[in-house]
C-alpha cells in the first residue's frame, strides 16, 4: 500500500517536473565526495516518474567515469553493461512489467557491479535509518546481497525526490541499508552507513 502511495505522488508529476528536478538532482550528486572519486559507477536509467537519470549519467561519463547499467535477467537478477550515451541505450519490454531502457552494447556478467565504487539506486523513499524503500521485484536485493557475498563495498546511494525522505519505511532482515539520499534540494547522510 506504501509503494502505491509514493507511485501515485509520481504519476502526478508533469514532465517539466521531472525534468526540472532531474536537473537539480544531477547538481546535488555530483557534489557527492564519493562519485568525485569514483572510476566505476552502477546506475540505471530512469523510468516513468522517476526521478531522472540522464542528465547525471552523461555527467559522470564526461568525468571519464565507468558507468555500469543494469538489464533485468528473465529471474528478476541484473546482468550489468556500459553506458556510452543515450544512443547506447535499448528500449525494453520486459513481459508485463514495465519497459526498462537498458545497454544495447555487451553484457558483463551480474558481478560486474562488485567493481563499481558507488551504486546509485533506484527507490520510493528512504528513512532516518538509510533503510530503502525499493518497488518489491527484489531485483537490486540480489545486486546488494552480490556486493556482500564479494567483501564489496561501495558506497550505497538512493535518487529520490525531497518528498520520499520520510520518518520511517517497512524493513526486513536482508534489507541494507544506504549511505546518502540525494533528492533535488539536497543530500541527505546516514550516520554508520
Amino acid at each position: 500500500m506504501l509503494r502505491r502511495e509514493f507511485l501515485a505522488v509520481r504519476n502526478r508529476l508533469t514532465a517539466d517536473d521531472v525534468r526540472e528536478a532531474a536537473a537539480a538532482l544531477a547538481d546535488r550528486a555530483l557534489e557527492l565526495p564519493e562519485l568525485a572519486h569514483a572510476r566505476t559507477v552502477a546506475a540505471y536509467v530512469s523510468v516513468r516518474g522517476e526521478p531522472g537519470t540522464l542528465a547525471l549519467l552523461d555527467a559522470l561519463r564526461a568525468r571519464d567515469v565507468d558507468v555500469l547499467l543494469p538489464a533485468l535477467l528473465p529471474d528478476n537478477d541484473l546482468d550489468w553493461g556500459a553506458y556510452d550515451g543515450e544512443g547506447s541505450l535499448d528500449r525494453v519490454q520486459h513481459g508485463g512489467k514495465m519497459a526498462l531502457f537498458e545497454p544495447s552494447g555487451k553484457r558483463l556478467g551480474p558481478d560486474a557491479v562488485t567493481a563499481a565504487d558507488v551504486v546509485l539506486l533506484p527507490g520510493l523513499a528512504v528513512d532516518g535509518r538509510g533503510m530503502r524503500l525499493g518497488r518489491g521485484g527484489g531485483s537490486y536485493d540480489r545486486v546488494l546481497a552480490r556486493l556482500e557475498r564479494a567483501g564489496a563495498h561501495p558506497a550505497l546511494v538512493v535518487l529520490l525526490y525531497d518528498s520520499e525522505v520520510v520518518a520511517r519505511v517497512p524493513a526486513e532482515a536482508h534489507d541494507r541499508p544506504v549511505r546518502a539520499a540525494v533528492t533535488p534540494s539536497g543530500v541527505h547522510r546516514f550516520p554508520g552507513n
